[in-house]
């Protein structure tokens, strides 16, 4: 097997355990809560609103493909527009890998295609993430983050780590610093030529002038997304209950930065699961106020859990999805 055809294979399987990671979460989830209520919530879904919801993330990577392009281009990697994007979709297939970095099999796809290497245009998956998440902030700080103090140390650390991230890659110093390191260590005079363009690269992707359409392209981009959970969480919620745009902006993006930090949980599953299932509970549960306490939390607990349960198949697991077709269509074309 040569090396190309491993690594593919070594990414196949960490997003076969992270089908399997978010299989064991949500089957723990229903058994915790009360799986008839989840399925009763459920059930009285309009029929329109998951495709809708689904259709609303397509829309987001529509968008971020424009991105995508964009770092291709800078990076003059050249592909046929059709073929670009298929591997682009493909990448949705590594979804549930830790951080998303398993995104780097459009690298491998590349070389497939023209022999690119890896090196070369791994450097747009590190930029697309960091650009998501400083879009993530903008919809976080747009939502309401004055009226939620209590979220303030994830929006922070989150703003922190992008702004010294983004400069350690796009530092000349940095870059000298690592490779020196790297030199030393074994095997890293093979690696340090490599780490040296892929560090160059990451110079021009997240250059100051290049940073602020990709942010601002991220940020209306997941809006969709934040769009489709208004919709789930709307048609589930409980007679009486008004859900706002911003609570659902709110609410879908802090939960979506605390999976991408939380980096060792694929696909954040259970990290966003989890806060954005208590944003949601909070939301729901004045509506069932004359149960008394604990039992307005529970009812209101496994009607959010539908809710969450059905963004994440149209905003996480669709995309899996998508990508593994776009997979198999790249696999027919290259034949």
């Amino acid at each position: 097997m040569d090396e190309s055809a491993d690594a593919t294979s070594k990414m196949g399987r960490r997003m076969i355990a992270g089908v399997l990671f978010g299989v064991a979460v949500y089957i723990g989830i229903v058994l915790w809560l009360d799986a008839g209520a989840i399925w009763e919530g459920i059930h009285n879904l309009s029929w329109w609103t998951l495709p809708a919801a689904c259709g609303l993330a397509f829309c987001n990577y529509l968008l971020r493909f424009l991105k995508w392009e964009r770092y291709r281009n800078l990076l003059g990697i050249q592909l046929e527009r059709r073929t670009s994007f298929v591997i682009y979709l493909a990448g949705f297939s590594m979804g549930v890998t830790p951080g998303k970095m398993g995104e780097v099999l459009k690298s491998w796809l590349i070389k497939k295609v023209n022999g690119t290497p890896i090196h070369v245009s791994a450097p747009i998956v590190v930029a697309e993430r960091l650009t998501d998440l400083f879009g993530f902030l903008i919809l976080v700080a747009a939502g309401g983050l004055v009226s939620r103090p209590d979220y303030a140390p994830i929006f922070v650390a989150t703003l922190a780590v992008c702004v010294i991230a983004a400069f350690a890659c796009g530092s000349p110093k940095s870059a000298a610093f690592a490779i020196k390191i790297v030199r030393k260590l074994p095997m890293g005079t093979k690696i340090a030529p490599k780490l040296e363009v892929a560090f160059e690269n990451s110079a021009v992707l997240l250059a100051p002038k290049e940073i602020l359409f990709p942010t601002l392209l991220s940020a209306v981009s997941w809006g969709f997304e934040c769009l489709a959970f208004l919709l789930i969480a709307r048609s589930l919620a409980p007679a009486g209950t008004e859900i706002s745009l911003a609570f659902c902006v709110f609410a879908y993006s802090i939960s979506a930065i605390a999976g991408a930090v939380a980096i060792i949980f694929p696909g954040g599953i259970g990290v966003t699961e989890g806060i954005l299932g208590s944003l949601t509970r909070q939301a729901y549960q004045p509506a069932f106020a004359s149960l008394g306490v604990e039992a307005a939390r529970a009812a209101a607990r496994s009607q959010a859990a539908g809710a969450v349960l059905l963004t994440r198949f149209a905003t996480l697991w669709f995309g899996v999805a998508v990508g593994l077709v776009a997979t198999a269509i790249f696999k027919r074309m290259r034949r």
